[in-house]
This record gives structure tokens, C-alpha cells and sequence, in this order.
């Protein structure tokens, strides 16, 4: 018979919210990073750790760290009509620079602000590969390292999903000039993945999956053979984000980007479609019968001008779902959440659009929503329990959004009302990485930061 793990530490919440639902009283033993012990109901004891309001740590499933150099930078009406493309040309100039290590001091300020609002693990959809002149690094992986380097430091967890891109446009169009730093064959492709995999081993529990851009930047038979590059790991694509890239798909295939992947890729519980956006009822309810989850990334879909996902009629199907950070132009979990149900409360002229059932609390359906999808999506477990990563965080009770409230009002309150200021402690793999509010490497990562940044905004 196994003996029982030892926990190095206790933490102790008045009340926290673990998958039965919220408990009140709950000690939580960790060891190694994980949770060994969960009780409910039981007073501290001596040398706890005691807080509050405890929930687990929110995965992120969909970030270009590189882009967070660049927020803010696009908002200067162009001599024409502005969009999701005319970005595109913005950041293709932005990335022009970027050499490995400032690779890494972007990225570590991108994780230290998305583990200040909540985020524990974050999928890094990550497709700058190579130098500024579009030839291979002499070690392939070289920027996928400086991204691992960045959640070294920071602390955050890490699903890496490199990129495979390959083309322009649909049927295997020819690439742009600016997309030179991005692009792959399938056997370089495979180098890059083993070289990745193998970066990552210095990490404690990193997953390393795969990531076809998008069905204009890979043909039907290279898209074909990256699922098994994936094995079991996820499998992450961008689809049908804009109302260009349908007619796009329209024109190349006859059918629309969702209904072509499900029908020729063998979609399940492995993929996530990060923004799906412009589905008929007929994809909306194929998707979610599909076992994928949808990666919604409100604050930039509402910054690129994308539009709005089905979010109800995708839910009443079954659908799973998740969130992400995306561009990076606000790093914000709750933001993230909240602007998810207000996007279609402005759409629908309604309230609480996405809780279900009369008396359900939205800020919970929310959470709860993106809690599990996430972590399907970046192939990990959800919630507080016995063998998962101890990555949690706590809310200050002395915030006065959340004074007199408890459980499900503590998440509406939370969401709605409080935002990130209320974010007091989180901890990655039972390690406090981030206390009142601020990262514990705060000020060398913002400094790091402004010298890598200079030489690219100048």
C-alpha cells in the first residue's frame, strides 16, 4: 500500500470553489507543485497559510506574446476603411525586429500581467520562427526557447503550440514577403517540433501541441498530416474570424471554413477553433456536437472589428468554450469573461445573456464555462483537486465590491463589478507568484522590457 504524500504546505480558505460547487472551511495540502490533500469543512491548523476567498487558476488558451510589443500602436485611422487586415500589415512591420531575446522580454511581460489578472497557464500560439530574413535559426526552436525562457521566468504554465503556416491564401497560395519569418515545409515543420519538445522538458509540466495557422496558410494535404505530429496533444487552429476569409473559402472550396474543417479533418476533443465567429446555425450546432471548444478572444475580436460568436445558440448545443488573450492589446481574465456575456447583451438588446436557467449566476456560468474548456484545450485538468497543478488565486475580501457577498455573488461581484483589482495572491504549482496584486518580479520584467522594446518602436 502507497504511503501517503507529505504536503510541504497548507493553504486554508474561508470559502473556495471546487468542482462540487463553492465550500466553506477548505485546507488544501500541496507537494511537488500539486494538490495532495482537499478537505472541506475543517478549521486552519497551525503553520496555514490563510486566505479568504480561493479559485483555481484560469488557463488562457490563445496568445501571440509578441504582440503585446505592440498594443496600441494601431489605433491610427487609416486613409481608407480600417479592419482585420490593415492590422495585419501593421504587425508584419512590428515583427520585422524582433530578435530572440527581446522574443523573451515581451513575452515575460505578457505572462507576468496575464498571471496578475488571473491567468495560470497560457497556449502560445506561436508562429514567429525564424530570423528577420526568413532563414532558419541555427537551432530551429531558437524563438520557441526564448518563449519557454519567458515562462520560466515568470512562472506561468505553458501549452506551446507552434505554428505550421505555409501559404497566403487558400488552395496553397503563394506567401507574402512579410510573412517570411512564419513559414515552414513539413519537414522543417518537424524539426522545430522536436527541438520545441525538447526545450520544454525544463519546465515542470509543459505540453507541447500543434497548431496549423489557419486554412489559408496550410494546403488540405499538409493539414492532413499534422494531427498525428500532434498525438494526443492539442491541436489549436484560427477559423473563420473574418467575413473575408468565408467568402475566401466559399470561393475556393463551396463551403464555409467550419463546415469544410469538420468534414475533412477529423475534428474532436483534441482541437480547439479559436474564434469561429462567423458560423451558421447549422456549424454552430456541428461544432458543439463535435467535442472541440471554441477559443474566444473578446477583447480582441472586438479590437479587430471581427464581430460576435453564437455564444447562445452555441451553448444551448452542448458547446465547450474558452478564453484567450490573443493580441495582447489589454491582458485582463475577468475582461476577458465579462465582455464575452456584454457583447451579446449589446447584440441581443438583453441581460445575463449566457446563464441558462432563471436564478443562475452569470459571473459562475462564465468561469465555470471557460475553467473547463480552457484547460480541455490546452490539454490539462481543471478546478481544485487532488493530483492537479496547485495553480489557484485568492480575492481580497476587503475589496468593496465584494464586502457582504459570498459564492456565486462572489464571481458576479468579481467579474462584473471588481475586475483584477480585486485579485490578492495567485500561485503557480503552490507557489505565490503573484502577491497583493503584483508579480513578484514586477520591476525587472517591466524594466527588461522597455530596453528590449525601445529599438523596435523607434
Amino acid at each position: 500500500m502507497a504511503k501517503p504524500v507529505m504536503a510541504d504546505k497548507h493553504l486554508h480558505f474561508a470559502q473556495a470553489l471546487s468542482p462540487g460547487g463553492w465550500a466553506k472551511h477548505v485546507r488544501i495540502g500541496i507537494a511537488d507543485g500539486v494538490i495532495t490533500t482537499l478537505v472541506e469543512g475543517v478549521e486552519a491548523e497551525a503553520g496555514d497559510e490563510c486566505h479568504a476567498i480561493g479559485l483555481p487558476g484560469m488557463p488562457n488558451l490563445h496568445s501571440h506574446a509578441f504582440q503585446r510589443g505592440m498594443a496600441g500602436l494601431a489605433e491610427r485611422r487609416g486613409p481608407g476603411d480600417d479592419s482585420f487586415w490593415t492590422w495585419r500589415e501593421i504587425m508584419y512591420r512590428f515583427v520585422d525586429r524582433i530578435d530572440p531575446d527581446g522574443l523573451r522580454a515581451i513575452a515575460a511581460l505578457a505572462y507576468m500581467e496575464m498571471l496578475e489578472s488571473g491567468f495560470t497557464r497560457v497556449g502560445e500560439f506561436h508562429y514567429l520562427h525564424h530570423d528577420p530574413a526568413g532563414e532558419v535559426y541555427a537551432d530551429p526552436a531558437e524563438m520557441s526557447r526564448a518563449i519557454i525562457a519567458a515562462a520560466a521566468e515568470t512562472g506561468i504554465a505553458l501549452t506551446h503550440l507552434p505554428v505550421f503556416y505555409a501559404h497566403a491564401g487558400f488552395g496553397g497560395a503563394a506567401p507574402q514577403p512579410g510573412q517570411r519569418r512564419f513559414l515552414h515545409d513539413l519537414d522543417g515543420f518537424a524539426r522545430l517540433l522536436d527541438g520545441a519538445r525538447a526545450a520544454a522538458m525544463q519546465l515542470p509540466d509543459a505540453i507541447v501541441g500543434v497548431a496549423p495557422h489557419s486554412l489559408r496558410a496550410v494546403t488540405a494535404a499538409e493539414l492532413g498530416h499534422l494531427p498525428a505530429l500532434a498525438g494526443n496533444n492539442p491541436i489549436h487552429i484560427h477559423i473563420a474570424e473574418q467575413v473575408k476569409e468565408v467568402e475566401d473559402c466559399l470561393a475556393w472550396s463551396g463551403q464555409r471554413p467550419v463546415q469544410w474543417l469538420l468534414d475533412h479533418a477529423g475534428v474532436d476533443a483534441r482541437w480547439c477553433l479559436v474564434h469561429a465567429t462567423h458560423m451558421t446555425p447549422d456549424e454552430t450546432r456541428a461544432l458543439a456536437a463535435s467535442g472541440a471548444v471554441a477559443g474566444l478572444c473578446p477583447i480582441t475580436e472586438a479590437n479587430l472589428g471581427d464581430g460576435l460568436f453564437p455564444a447562445p445558440a452555441f451553448l444551448a448545443a452542448g458547446g465547450r468554450f474558452g478564453i484567450g488573450s490573443d493580441s495582447n492589446v489589454l491582458i485582463d481574465m475577468s475582461e476577458e469573461l465579462r465582455w464575452l456575456e456584454y457583447g451579446q447583451r449589446l447584440f441581443a438588446r438583453g441581460r445575463n445573456m449566457l446563464a441558462p436557467d432563471a436564478g443562475r449566476s452569470t459571473g459562475q456560468v462564465l468561469f465555470e464555462g471557460a475553467l473547463a474548456g480552457g484547460a480541455q484545450a490546452l490539454g490539462v485538468a481543471a478546478g481544485l483537486s487532488v493530483g492537479h497543478a496547485a495553480d489557484m488565486i485568492s480575492l481580497d475580501p476587503d475589496h468593496p465590491s465584494l464586502a457582504g457577498r459570498s459564492g456565486a455573488a462572489l464571481l458576479d461581484s468579481f467579474l462584473f463589478a471588481a475586475g483584477r483589482g480585486a485579485i490578492d495572491r495567485v500561485w503557480r504549482r503552490g507557489k505565490d507568484v503573484v502577491r497583493d496584486g503584483r508579480h513578484i518580479a514586477r520591476a525587472a520584467v517591466i524594466a527588461d522590457y522597455r530596453r528590449a522594446l525601445e529599438p523596435l518602436v523607434a
